[in-house]
Order: C-alpha cells, then structure tokens, then sequence
C-alpha cells in the first residue's frame, strides 16, 4: 500500500502516506505512527524507496518519501501477484455459491 501511495501521490512524508491510505480505505484501514514507520524502515533497507529531509507544509521538518526504481519494479510484481490470488479466490468462492465442489 506504501508503495502504491508513494507511485500515485509522489513524494510524502510518513504522515502523509498514513492518512492518504486511511482515506483511499474509507478509514477501514487505520495506520499507527509506529506501523507506518516501521513499514518505511523495512522498504528503505530494501531499496524499494528513498528518504530525505524537507519541510512539511506546516513548516516543520520532516523525512519524505519517494518510490525508488527498484520499488516500482517490486510494486508491479506484487500487483501482479495480488490479482492472480484474488482471481483464485474469487473462482473458488464462485463455485461455492453455486453448490459446486471445490
């Protein structure tokens, strides 16, 4: 989701992707400072984003993200894999609504 955020807002800083996923879900995903943080540790050690220091725009400083090429790459692959599971899962529950046995 982190990565998702980063290729379709651009550079954001913690807080910004939090809320921005918070928004896309309809609040049905609710991010803590420690989970989204840890998240951006994890993918930075990762190569899959870059940080650097900014302003926010309540004039503070504050650490941006940025998708990295190597995030991109992964993003796609993950996409990828995302939708060939959620089109297994969907046949297998359409076969249960119809009676059939898996």
């Amino acid at each position: 989701m982190v990565l998702q955020t980063l290729a379709g807002m651009g550079r954001l800083h913690g807080y910004g992707i939090a809320r921005r996923i918070e928004q896309v879900s309809g609040d049905r995903i609710l991010l803590n400072q420690g989970t989204i943080y840890a998240a951006l540790v994890r993918l930075q050690q990762r190569g899959w984003i870059a940080a650097q220091w900014g302003t926010s725009d309540n004039n503070r400083k504050a650490k941006f993200y940025a998708i990295t090429r190597n995030g991109r790459k992964r993003l796609a692959s993950d996409v990828a894999q995302w939708e060939k599971l959620a089109a297994v899962i969907g046949r297998v529950l359409s076969m249960a609504g119809r009676g059939e046995k898996p």
